[in-house]
């Protein structure tokens, strides 16, 4: 199966998308694992992109591509994979449209569709393990009262971009440049919505069911 999951920050995509992957044995990919990799393993592409993201700009449409296409071409995407995040604008869709060819075409898009108002209490809610990453959920998985990460013993914080005003902004650019992608995946007949506030079990039953149409 050939999937992309759409979705705003917060929406719980990549929850699921971990879940999915796991379960029928396919890579979950997104960008942001992909350049970090590249930049880890020092690639020409990798050191491209950590150049622009030192001086404080965006990495292109053209290097992502790349990277992305770099990806799928190996071994464990032979079977199928998850694009969780990616693509994020029409132009990054046509190109991988173009990429894949009509025999490997995207078969699914899945729009996590939550409220604004519940993607700002969800990520202002957040708190993260500064040392290994671990993310946590004063609300529905609180940290240690110690403010110490019970996995690595890191310090746990709340990130800089998960601040209302930081969240809200996100939540702007995403519906500028990644809310389109629903009407172009809709045109092509792909594009299912997921109704994401539910619980987690129940997003993920719904889930499990769109794919087995597949």
């Amino acid at each position: 199966m050939r999937l992309i999951f759409l979705g705003a920050p917060g929406s719980g995509k990549g929850t699921q998308a971990v879940y999915l992957a796991e379960r029928h044995g396919i890579p979950q990919i997104s960008t942001g694992d992909i350049l970090r990799k590249a930049v880890q393993d020092g690639s020409e592409l990798g050191r491209k992109a950590q150049s622009i993201m030192q001086s404080g700009g965006l990495v292109p449409d053209d290097i992502i591509i790349e990277l992305v296409r770099e990806r799928l071409v190996q071994p464990d995407a032979g079977n199928g994979f998850i694009l969780d995040g990616f693509p994020r604008t029409i132009a990054q869709a046509e190109s991988l449209d173009a990429m894949l060819g009509e025999p490997k075409a995207i078969e699914m898009v899945l729009f996590f569709d939550v409220s604004e108002a519940e993607i700002v209490k969800r990520l202002t809610s957040r708190r993260t393990c500064s040392q290994c990453g671990k993310n946590y959920n004063v609300l529905s998985d609180p940290p240690p009262a110690t403010g110490i990460c019970d996995q690595c013993g890191g310090k746990i914080i709340q990130r800089e971009d998960d601040t209302e005003v930081t969240v809200r902004k996100r939540l702007q650019v995403y519906e500028e440049k990644t809310a389109p992608l629903k009407s172009f995946y809709s045109a092509q007949n792909k594009l299912h919505l997921l109704h994401a506030e539910q619980a987690v079990e129940h997003v993920r039953s719904a889930l499990d069911a769109l794919v087995a149409r597949l």
